[in-house]
Formats: C-alpha cells, structure tokens, sequence
C-alpha cells in the first residue's frame, strides 16, 4: 500500500487525459497532452521496460477511450518519451538523481528544471503526433502552428499535472 498514491494519482490523471480527448477540444492547432509528464515523472527506481509498458499500456487506454480516430497515434509519440526518459532526466537534473535515489520533484528540483525536461518530453511527443496525424497531408506552416501552440498549452497544464504528481503527500506515501 505504500506506492499506491503516486499510482492512484496516474490513473486520475490518465481519466483526465481521457476526458481532454472526449470533452475538451480547444481548436484544430492544439493538441492537449498531459501523457508525456506522466511518463517523465514515472519513479526513478523504475526501470525503462517499466517506463515503455507503461508507456504502450497508456497510450493504447486513450486511444481506445479518448481520441479513438486514429488508433496507436498516442501510442506511437508515448513510448519514445519512455525510451528517453532516463535521459531527459540525466541531462537535466543530472546523476545526482539516481545516485542518491530520489525521484523527480518540483520541491527538490524546482519549478525552471521541471519546465525544462517538461519542454522536452512535451516536444519529442508532439513532433511525432503532428507529424503521424498529418501523415503529410497538412501543409507545413499548419503543422507548425500546430506544435507551436500544442507545446505552449501542453507545456502550461504538464507543470501543474507535474505539481500534483510530484508532491510531497503522493511521493510520501510511496515510502
């Protein structure tokens, strides 16, 4: 029962996600994701096969409860975000992370690194989601203004989902 509040807390978020997909459309340039935060900010004592399971099993309960259109599109942009995962998080926090065996928090890390490996994660989704949606049928200047526009919203909403889940109540509950 010790880990049950980060993990409770995922499965709120990921009803949420779902409910952004179903019910909260703001227009056709942007995409509303908060799926890449909550891969990121998966335990750092979880390995990457975790992450990329996780990251499948996600990605597939959107896009068979969410978006629903084009089925493996989440999916698809997800499972990179797991794979580099552990990079985001070396390169922007450094090793200090897994040396002393900590999780990702806003409290320890602040609010600027976790914008900055939040841009990240949120920019290798998106690229590969606009990119596999349009399948080169949208013009270029439409795609970007797509990723422009997704990224800024995407960005904004990931830091509080990052908030919620890094917080000292959910992550003390896992000890």
């Amino acid at each position: 029962m010790r880990k049950t509040g980060y993990f409770i807390s995922f499965a709120i978020m990921l009803v949420l996600q779902i409910c952004i997909c179903n019910f909260f459309r703001l227009s056709q340039y942007v995409v509303l994701s908060i799926l890449p935060v909550m891969i990121l900010l998966i335990p750092t004592g979880k390995d990457t096969i975790f992450a990329l399971v996780t990251a499948f099993l996600t990605g597939m309960a959107v896009d068979l409860l969410g978006d629903g259109m084009m089925l493996g599109l989440n999916i698809l942009a997800l499972v990179p975000v797991a794979f580099t995962r552990k990079a985001i998080i070396r390169l922007v926090f450094g090793e200090e992370i897994y040396a002393r065996k900590e999780d990702v928090s806003v409290q320890k890390q602040g609010l600027w690194k976790i914008a900055v490996a939040v841009f990240m994660a949120q920019a290798l989704f998106l690229v590969i989601y606009i990119w596999a949606d349009g399948a080169g049928t949208r013009p270029m200047w439409f795609s970007l203004a797509r990723f422009g526009a997704s990224l800024i919203a995407g960005v904004l909403i990931s830091l509080f989902v990052a908030d919620v889940l890094t917080s000292d109540n959910i992550r003390d509950s896992r000890r």
